[in-house]
């Protein structure tokens, strides 16, 4: 995940309250890591309450009273700035680290109380609409201008191919903004020039199958920070009406993270994604304070948004659901008897055959067939997997 946003909009504030763990992790994930990146976790319930197991031993994620953590990696990304595409601020550099993204999470000052370079105006001074519009645009625009500079001659060889080659040669002109086949298909499809020839599209038709082909590979999600404040609320009300369909989350990030730090340090009882949290010990009045604001947000909007914003880019925006390979169907064991020590997120529609690719080469190669554990059937490679499946691969090759 790109974690994109102007400067005083609370973006560091998001990014450090999302990557702070609340328990030490002993195989920590991303062991290399470099600056700027943090690992975040999708939170969902473990499949071992499901089965009615007393507990599961997570080893590629974390368990923690029956909710499964798994962990995914966030990017900080520097350098946003009104003109990034001719340069400007760190530019390409910018529009490059959003490129190796698979979804975006744009940190907005929904309060509007920071103008478009970031200065300080004042809450309701500034309209938050134009900072998601604009950063949207200049993503685009970025790949329309490097898209369009052999178009004309790219453009009459594609002319005469079929389709299927068509959708081929498209796809590999766009894999350096890391855009695959099936992104390609869908723009073309959502832009209605399956049938056009390239050769006579405008700017305009060029254009839309660019929008069109950022929205499916590379979906953004709102945090609309800084919801704690009167302004916020309202404005965020107006961007649902005026952004129907889209991802837009209220989030208080400096809330998520003063719960976050009071967690660590045992004054408080609270996990990730909660609506409220519990008091331990005994507290200074300033954190009293500090908390019981934070609290009253919380009861406005079910919790401070910074892990309803993860969960909301992963599940829903990347629309990928959690599956649990095992090597014992009958105890849902590993071979060494851990107990469903892996979760892993794949993409709604992954097949059987794919999540044994997946987990190991080979047994992608000697797979024979595949094992429903929860409902003990035996499944085909073409089986598409339901989110919380629990898959044991049999294969030739062990």
């Amino acid at each position: 995940m790109g974690i994109i946003g102007k400067a005083n909009v609370g973006k560091s504030t998001f990014f450090a309250a999302a990557t702070l763990t609340l328990v030490e992790i002993e195989n920590r994930p991303f062991v290399t890591l470099e600056p700027h990146t943090g690992v975040g976790y999708v939170r969902t319930k473990c499949v071992h309450t499901e089965l009615g197991l007393p507990k599961c031993d997570a080893r590629n994620s974390l368990c923690l009273r029956g909710n499964r953590f798994i962990p995914v990696l966030l990017t900080d990304i520097p350098g946003l700035v009104k003109g990034a595409h001719k340069g400007r601020g760190l530019g390409n550099k910018f529009l490059d680290a959003i490129r190796q993204s698979d979804v975006i999470i744009h940190v907005v000052d929904a309060a509007g109380s920071t103008d478009e370079d970031g200065r300080y105006v004042g809450p309701g001074a500034h309209d938050p609409l134009e900072d998601i519009v604009a950063i949207e645009e200049e993503f685009e625009t970025w790949i329309f201008e490097n898209v369009r500079r052999d178009w004309s001659r790219f453009a009459r060889a594609l002319d005469h191919m079929e389709s299927g080659q068509m959708v081929e040669a498209l796809t590999q002109r766009l894999s350096g903004f890391s855009i695959r086949r099936e992104h390609v298909v869908e723009a073309l499809r959502t832009s209605k020039l399956e049938g056009a020839k390239p050769s006579t599209w405008r700017d305009e038709e060029l254009r839309l199958f660019i929008k069109k082909l950022r929205e499916v590979s590379k979906p953004i999600v709102i945090a609309a920070n800084k919801a704690d404040i009167p302004e916020a609320l309202d404005n965020i009300k107006r961007l649902g009406k005026e952004l129907p369909g889209r991802h837009i989350i209220p989030v208080t990030a400096l809330g998520e993270l003063i719960l976050r730090k009071a967690a660590k340090s045992g004054y408080i009882d609270y996990l990730p994604g909660d609506p409220d949290f519990r008091v331990l010990t005994e507290l200074t009045g300033e954190q009293k304070r500090a908390l019981d604001l934070v609290r009253k947000v919380m009861k406005v909007l079910g919790g401070t948004g910074v892990q309803q914003v993860i969960n909301e880019a992963v599940l829903t925006a990347l629309n990928m659901i959690v599956v649990y390979p095992v090597e014992d169907p009958n105890r849902y064991m590993d071979s060494k008897g851990y107990v469903l020590p892996d979760a892993y997120l794949v993409r709604r529609g992954t097949t059987a055959i794919e999540l044994a690719y997946m987990v190991h080469t080979d047994l992608g190669k000697g797979f024979l067939y595949a094992i429903d554990a929860k409902r003990k059937k035996r499944v085909s490679k073409d089986y598409v997997l339901q989110d919380g499946d629990v898959i044991k691969i049999v294969s030739a090759a062990r």
